[in-house]
């Protein structure tokens, strides 16, 4: 049953990735002054977090999806506000959505591996 939890993580942070993707580039940072663009990106970014995290939290639990989201939705946000506009970022919507699924992804094991990292030995959550 754990390795449900597992593979849930990572697909809300995929999923959670591609939706602050998608939305930034549909806020249309492209072309504006990159501090202005991130920092509309972390708005969205975190607006799509908070939103998702009201979906997955009852279905995942809230740690999982709070700090992997927070960190996705914030930072993702940022960077790919930043990378549109310098005209850095993915050159189509569907090449933006899958690299903001594998940022999503990436975070998330991240997120995890530093969970157990610092988990006391033996202890099993």
């Amino acid at each position: 049953m754990k390795i449900l939890f597992v593979v849930g993580d990572h697909l809300a942070g995929a999923l959670t990735g591609a939706v602050t993707a998608l939305a930034v580039r549909g806020v249309g940072a492209g072309g504006t002054d990159m501090v202005v663009a991130m920092l509309l990106g972390a708005v969205v970014g975190s607006a799509v977090h908070l939103l998702l995290a009201l979906l997955f939290s009852p279905l995942l639990g809230p740690f999982q999806v709070m700090v992997p989201g927070s960190l996705i939705g914030m930072y993702g946000g940022m960077l790919f506000a930043m990378r549109d506009s310098v005209h850095g970022g993915s050159p189509t919507l569907s090449s933006a959505v899958l690299v903001g699924g594998l940022f999503g992804a990436v975070v998330t094991a991240g997120v995890e591996l530093y969970d157990r990292a610092l988990r006391p030995e033996g202890s099993d959550r």
